[in-house]
């Protein structure tokens, strides 16, 4: 029986094995004891085994033969003919074994990097060559560390929102609240309408009539954010070109649309582009776009109709192949010298180009005894240049440089992601000799200093001069009574003359025509011209000493820029027709504060 099994195995198919050994079992007879039967657990391992190894063919022949019971005989050909192939099929055998749980380890990888966050997969390891869908961290001035600030309390939070919220009465209030240094101010409105303003700070939130129904009272509050850490995360092509700006209470919604409106200081106003964060201002700040850009943004104000209440701010993004450019304003900050002192130490500011950071300067000088020395003075700041670089070009003589380096750098993104970095130099006198009188040579100091970006020295830089005596007066002028509201001009009136002065006349014949007829001088017309825009510094410079429009229109007529006056014209024979000339001249909180 075993060579004829043999035989058939070699020379029959699968089918005519399968009937040749059932031939053989009817031959046989029934099974003599049960003994003689296979096991079911040796049934289904040799099954398993035949069917891992060669296939279907070899497992319904052994079902065949464990079903129907095998004389012992047969039981012993069978059990060396499986021998025999179970050593020949040991690599299929061993790749099994090994094989499904590794694979099952492997997809059980890349289900948790699927769903698990990454900073659980980068506790057991580190891909390599791995991006990360988010931005890169900002890294922070030298000068700031990261907070750790402790959970807030609900009795700590209801307090906060309740301060934030309180009617000010009119007053811009400056304080640190839950460990952020907060501007704000609040009010209550009706269905008149109203509007909340930030002094000095250039941003503005107007509530219109009808927004509130009638015979209801709504507490709201404007807050200019100083805390740096609640800015949005951004990538070097990415800057920030505002402040952060909080309406609230959060998610308050109103009848009609409000107006916030705050500076920016990008170049191209089509490249900034306004960011929301629909959180409150102490929870994690969420970031998303808001519209398209240059939706909002106008030649230097950003300016939205609000749906609800929330946060707000500007960010600049340059199209590929663009330069994205923004205006820097460099403040100069020292403590007053006075006689006897042998140390003086400057600090310069880099500052986004609008009112709130250099408001911001200033509330972080006044602890130290710092104070703006002159004006501040312009620079164009490109993002895709290097760092930006401060070298000492002159000292004046009896004073020395205390540091070591005459230069010093400022890291390119402390700067373009807006984070008011400064740098300073520290001098003192020099020791006079037994024969030498230097009191003369100290009692004043004059420097001289250099600013431009890694790599532009040749073709743009800023020269900073600083002076200062001991003769001066450094007390703190008496408080004076606040001149009255200034007329404002019409925004589009403004915008229309600004457009027809800027363009250089060969005959002089425009902006700085006007400046002399304002009463400037030589030096500075030529400072103005050093401005963004010295078309709208005079504009605005006549709006702060009240001119009206007819005055204007009378400048205009005899500098026979006849273009400027019919522009003038026009608009004064609109509002006398509609009846509001006295009323526009005369609006104190016009939109373009």
């Amino acid at each position: 029986m075993g060579a004829g099994y043999e035989k058939e195995n070699q020379d029959s198919p699968a089918d005519g094995k399968l009937h040749s050994i059932e031939a053989e079992r009817q031959d046989q007879g029934p099974p003599k004891a049960p003994s003689q039967v296979l096991p079911h657990q040796t049934r289904n391992c040799y099954s398993w085994m035949s069917r891992g190894a060669s296939g279907s063919t070899h497992t319904v022949r052994f079902l065949a033969l464990a079903g129907t019971g095998v004389h012992g005989g047969w039981q012993h050909q069978m059990t060396r003919w499986m021998c025999s192939h179970e050593c020949s099929f040991q690599p299929a055998q061993f790749l099994l074994l090994v094989g499904v749980p590794v694979a099952s380890a492997l997809l059980l990888v890349q289900c948790l990097r699927w769903h698990c966050p990454r900073w659980l997969l980068g506790a057991f390891w580190k891909l390599d060559n791995q991006e990360e869908p988010v931005s890169h961290p900002i890294p922070l001035p030298e000068n700031e560390s990261p907070r750790q600030c402790p959970p807030a309390t609900l009795p700590e939070m209801a307090a906060f929102y309740q301060e934030l919220h309180t009617p000010t009465q009119g007053q811009t209030v400056v304080r640190q609240l839950m460990h952020k240094l907060l501007v704000f101010s609040a009010r209550e409105v009706d269905h008149r309408g109203g509007c909340l303003m930030l002094r000095d700070m250039g941003i503005s939130l107007l509530i219109p009539p009808g927004a509130v129904a009638v015979g209801r009272q709504e507490r709201v509050s404007l807050i200019l954010v100083w805390d740096l850490l609640d800015a949005p995360s951004l990538s070097r092509a990415q800057g920030l070109v505002s402040p952060v700006v909080a309406c609230g209470p959060h998610g308050a919604s109103f009848l009609q649309p409000c107006t916030l409106t705050f500076k920016h200081c990008a170049q191209q106003p089509r490249h900034a582009r306004t960011y929301s964060s629909n959180t409150t201002l102490l929870d994690a700040k969420v970031w998303r776009p808001l519209g398209q850009p240059g939706a909002h943004t106008s030649r230097d104000e950003c300016r939205i109709r609000l749906s609800h209440f929330s946060l707000y701010t500007c960010v600049l993004e340059a199209p590929a192949g663009r330069e994205a450019r923004k205006w820097l304003q460099l403040a100069v900050f020292c403590s007053p010298l006075v006689p006897g002192q042998s140390h003086l130490q400057l600090r310069i500011y880099f500052l986004n180009n609008t009112p709130c950071a250099l408001q911001w300067a200033m509330a972080n000088e006044q602890p130290h005894g710092g104070r703006l020395r002159g004006p501040c003075q312009l620079f164009d700041f490109t993002g895709a240049r290097g760092d930006q670089c401060l070298k000492l070009k002159y000292i004046s003589e009896g004073w020395e440089n205390v540091d070591e380096s005459s230069c010093q750098l400022v890291p390119h993104l402390h700067i373009w992601h807006g984070k008011c970095p400064f740098r300073s130099f520290c001098f003192r006198r020099k020791a006079a000799n037994e024969n030498e009188d230097c009191s003369a040579l100290t009692n004043e100091i004059i420097v001289t200093m250099h600013t431009f970006q890694d790599g532009m020295e040749t073709k743009y830089m800023e020269i900073l001069r600083f002076q200062a005596s001991e003769e001066e007066s450094w007390a703190v002028p008496p408080p004076v009574s606040q001149p009255p509201p200034c007329n404002r001009l019409p925004p589009e009136l403004f915008e229309q003359l600004q457009m027809l002065l800027e363009p250089n006349s060969i005959t002089g014949n425009d902006w700085r025509r006007l400046a002399s007829h304002l009463g400037l001088c030589g030096m500075k017309i030529r400072f103005l011209s050093c401005q963004r825009s010295p078309a709208a510094a005079i504009l605005e410079l006549f709006e702060e000493q009240n001119g009206t429009l007819q005055e204007l229109h009378h400048l205009m007529t005899v500098m026979e820029r006849l273009d400027c006056a019919s522009a003038i014209q026009s608009y004064l024979s609109g509002t006398h027709g509609g009846g509001g000339a006295q009323e526009n001249r005369g609006l104190e909180l016009d939109e373009k504060l």
